[in-house]
């Protein structure tokens, strides 16, 4: 639970936060959800998981998608490395969490990887920069926020799914969370919306499609029929 927690917890949330400082919330979005991709490819390299063709395709197309969404970049920046950190710290916690998952309940796995994360962010802060908090009612609504809908429930919710299906598969569902936040960041924030952003968040969602498709349950009905 602490490995678990320093990847998913410290690595994910630390680097999506330092990410904001730099790029738009709807890159740092695009970028930290495209993990389900990188599931495929760490659990063929460490799990010896197989893929068919078209999940590979999958991934080069989502891997395009990233490409084209920076497209709008005229510069590096350092948020678009630290959202691709959070994309593979995510991928790896998935695959442990997807391992080590059925030896404790849910909600004790939720709660115990949080608080190692949890203090681990809370040393970085006194190590990396002086910490506030101002006191008021929209930073409370924030914390409440990401304490309750955000950490609690997600991950209760999260490490529920994987443990009951295939980490490929749960994954295929994050690819609404960039589009989400393409929306939020526009509603909330009136970041602008530029063109590589949606045609590249469009790649990604195709290739996640392709990456948790199961096309040969299609065959096997079609063999049936035949």
């Amino acid at each position: 639970m602490l490995i678990i927690g320093t990847f998913q917890t410290a690595g994910v949330m630390g680097c999506i936060f330092l990410s904001l400082r730099t790029i738009t919330a709807s890159e740092s979005s695009i970028l930290t959800f495209t993990n389900p991709l990188l599931v495929v490819v760490f659990g063929t390299i460490f799990s010896q998981t197989r893929y068919k063709l078209y999940q590979w395709f999958g991934v080069l197309l989502g891997l395009v998608g990233v490409i084209i969404t920076m497209g709008a970049q005229l510069e590096f920046k350092v948020g678009i490395l630290f959202g691709i950190f959070s994309a593979v710290f995510w991928a790896i916690s998935t695959l442990l969490a997807k391992k080590w998952g059925a030896i404790s309940d849910t909600w004790v796995l939720s709660a115990y990887q949080m608080l190692f994360g949890g203090l681990l962010l809370l040393l970085g802060s006194f190590n990396l920069e002086k910490p506030f908090f101002i006191l008021n009612g929209n930073s409370l609504f924030i914390l409440l926020w990401l304490s309750i809908m955000s950490s609690i429930v997600q991950f209760a919710v999260w490490y529920y799914l994987l443990q009951k299906s295939d980490p490929g598969k749960t994954s295929a569902f994050l690819f609404l969370a960039p589009f989400f936040g393409v929306l939020s960041g526009w509603a909330l924030l009136g970041e602008k919306i530029y063109t590589s952003v949606l045609i590249g968040g469009l790649f990604i969602i195709i290739g996640i499609y392709l990456v948790n498709s199961n096309f040969q349950k299609e065959n096997k009905f079609v063999n049936r029929a035949l």
